[in-house]
Parts: C-alpha cells; structure tokens; sequence
C-alpha cells in the first residue's frame, strides 16, 4: 500500500533540489574543525598534534562485477497487435522502437515494472484457454524472475544511483548536508519499490513512473557517498585526537594542592570546540544515518543481490561503520569524562 503522501512527496521532489542548489558555495569540509580542535588540545598538552588520518574505505564494485545478465524476451508484433484490448500494444510497440531499444538502466526497469503489471491485467481480461494468455503467463514467469536483476542493474550500473552508492572523499561541512531532504525522500520511495519486487507484487504503473522523478532528482547530489565518508573520517579523527589525549592523561595534574590549569584550559577547549561545535555535527551524521539505514537494508534485501556486494553491504548497509563510528564517539567522551572525574571537574558549561 502506497503512503498516501507519496503524490504530494514526489511531485515536489525537483522543487526541493533547486531550492537546495540555491544555498550558495559549500564551506569547507568538516576536516578544519576537528583538525582545529586537535591543534588546540595538542598546545595545551605542549606536545605534536597528530597529523591529519588517512581515511580509506572499501569502494563500490566495479560495474562488471554486478552487472546481471537479463533475458531479451520479444513478442511478435502480430501476437502484440492482438494485445490492444487490454493495452499492452503500445507500451510493447515503445520498447521495440529504437529510442526503446537504448533505453538507460532507469527506463528499463521502469519498462519491465510497467510490462509485469500490464500483463497482470491483460491476464485478467484473456480468455485462459486462448494460445496468447498462455504465451503471457509464461513472459510473465519469466519476466518475474529477472525482475531483480533489472532493480540491481539500475541501482549499481545505472550512472545517476551508482553515483549515490560510491563512497566520496570529501566529508559534509559542519552545518550543511546537500541533498539530505530530497535524497531521503528518494530512497523511501526506490525502497517500497524494492519491498513489492521481492515479495512479487505488482508494482502499479504510476509507482513506476516514478523513477523516471526519482532519476532527474538524484543526480545532483552525492548525498550517500558523503554521509559514508562523513562517518569514516569523523571516527578517524575522534580515534587520532582520543590516542593522543591518552598518550599524554598523566601530564594532566590533577588533585588537591595542586594546580590544575592545564586541566581547565583542557575543560575550555572541550566545552569551546567539541561541545559547541564537533558533537552537534555528530549527533546529526547518527541521525541521518539512523534515518536512511531502514530503507538501504529495505533495497540490500531484494533478491538477486551479486556476491561482490558482501563487503560493502556490510560496512555501510548492514550498519558495521556506523558501530566504528558510534564507538568511536563513545571512546572520545569516556576519555573527558574520566579526566574530568580524577579532576574534580563538574560536568557542564564551565
């Protein structure tokens, strides 16, 4: 059952994308604020900021280890003719024409979601012992089986969703995440795709055409692939600047009778560019990740999934970077808390 919004969602999908486009230029990337909180921290400890972490992650297969072999099944144009009572004859009549026959991978699964539930109907209306409800209940059986396949080719090969899926190398700005709306919205509406074609659903012919809405609106962003790299270089910074507050812990006086200046200067650098800055752009990286996970494991789900996606279905899908990345928050606040315990520091703003 389609949401009920669903109409009013797509249709303001490309309103949405220009409004975004019009925000103006990007600041720079997340990397000069925590590089700027770890130079800070790193003076007041009087020792060498560590430098900035190098950030690799594993990429999206190359498009001829996923690309799936689909059947070319064609009906006679004479067998097609005699389609027009249910409908069929004119959809048919597009895909064999030459601008059909070089359709992108978005328009072919639109056309094979279109066919399936064309030929739904026109089963319906044929005689069952007719010679051509026989000839399309078995285009249909076949048709049902590669259904997965033309849903996984779109998404791996086709340019404007491969280009979602491939992890970038340039992290969100601290305040600005491009495309988080308009994305969001798209993936909801490609995963109720995904759920009807592995339960063998009819899709309904105004679903389908919805790719077509989704395709045009996606490929202005790399929504995905930064919001992956955001989480991988946010968990390697934390994990670097946690290490070297460990390594120096016991330069950190702390105690009755003794000064404690390094610690407050510490205290205020925490507060000034951790609290205030860097943990508000973690927290929103956890919640949009949180918000999008459902609907990738929704897609990952379809059947027909190729073997070389394992590794990174599990990395960015199925939620293993998320837990680095939440581990590694959870390693950076434990360190404050403990310093700010054997200090006597009270939580909260100094």
């Amino acid at each position: 059952m389609m949401n009920p919004c669903r109409t009013i969602v797509i249709s303001s999908i490309l309103l949405l994308m220009f409004v975004v486009s019009l925000s103006g230029c990007e600041r720079p990337s997340s990397d000069s604020s925590f590089e700027n909180y770890s130079e800070r921290l790193a003076s007041v400890l009087e020792t060498n900021a560590p430098p900035p972490p190098k950030t690799s992650i594993p990429p999206l297969p190359e498009t001829n280890d996923v690309l799936q072999h689909t059947q070319d099944i064609r009906m006679g144009l004479l067998d097609a003719y005699e389609l027009r009572q249910c409908g069929l004859f004119q959809l048919i009549a597009e895909r064999n024409s030459v601008l059909g026959k070089v359709q992108d991978r978005t328009r072919q699964l639109r056309y094979e979601l279109l066919l399936l539930d064309g030929i739904g109907h026109c089963l319906t209306t044929l005689a069952e012992d007719s010679k051509l409800h026989s000839q399309l209940f078995d285009v249909q059986q076949a048709k049902q089986t590669d259904l997965p396949r033309y849903f996984w080719n779109m998404l791996l090969a086709g340019e404007e969703w491969q280009k979602q899926l491939k992890p970038t190398h340039f992290a969100f700005t601290l305040d600005q995440m491009p495309g988080a709306t308009v994305s969001q919205e798209i993936f909801r509406g490609l995963a109720q795709i995904a759920q009807q074609i592995t339960a063998q659903q009819s899709v309904p012919a105004k679903t389908a055409e919805s790719l077509l809405t989704f395709q045009e609106a996606i490929h202005a962003y790399r929504y995905l692939g930064r919001l992956f790299y955001s989480m991988a270089r946010a968990r390697d910074w934390l994990n670097a600047t946690t290490e070297m507050l460990q390594k120096q812990d016991s330069r950190v006086y702390c105690g009755p009778n003794r000064n404690q200046q390094k610690a407050t200067y510490l205290e205020n650098v925490f507060y000034k560019f951790y609290i205030d800055e860097i943990q508000p752009y973690l927290a929103r990286l956890d919640s949009q990740y949180q918000e999008i996970a459902p609907d990738l494991k929704t897609l990952f789900a379809t059947p027909q999934r190729p073997d070389s996606l394992t590794d990174y279905q599990s990395l960015y899908i199925d939620g293993a970077l998320h837990l680095q990345f939440h581990q590694a928050t959870l390693n950076h606040v434990t360190y404050w808390q403990n310093l700010f315990k054997r200090c006597g520091i009270k939580v909260g703003q100094p």
